[in-house]
């Protein structure tokens, strides 16, 4: 028996969309914010971390687990940070690539928050002695408009 027989690469490959995949957080959980109010010269950096990321590998229907790191410069709002642990936790049973994941998690947070710039890091925890690190980065409204036009 040859090792293709019992492990089949690319049998169960898939997410659920990420169209569907927003939906089903907005009715779940949602992230929160609260005023941000600027009273001296320069810009505040906020840094959060959370070490408590998990979510379903497509390919081998294992436990993914990592860290998220989003490091921000606000403008009138703070993410609040309940809401994000609670947020995050909701990837638990989701099915979704690590780029993906990234993508979402970052799209909620640019949505609520409107931050001057941000910045968002996911380490995954090894996998097959592989680890995947994806960061994207977000430089300002303009960028916002350019991208929705």
């Amino acid at each position: 028996m040859s090792a293709q027989t019992l492990y089949k690469e690319g049998k169960d490959y898939q997410q659920i969309s990420l169209d569907a995949l927003q939906k089903y957080l907005q009715k779940q959980v949602s992230l929160e914010s609260f005023a941000y109010e600027s009273r001296t010269p320069g810009a505040q950096t906020i840094m959060i971390t959370s070490p408590e990321l998990t979510c379903i590998c497509p390919f081998s229907d294992l436990p993914d687990f990592g860290v998220v790191k989003i490091e921000y410069v606000p403008q009138e709002k703070c993410l609040e940070l309940k809401s994000f642990k609670l947020f995050l936790h909701a990837f638990r049973e989701i099915k979704i690539f690590h780029e993906a994941i990234t993508e979402v998690i970052f799209e909620a947070f640019l949505t609520e928050i409107s931050p001057q710039s941000a910045k968002i890091t996911v380490e995954m925890n090894p996998r097959g002695n592989v680890t995947t690190t994806c960061c994207k980065h977000f430089s300002g409204q303009k960028e916002l408009k350019k991208n929705k036009a």
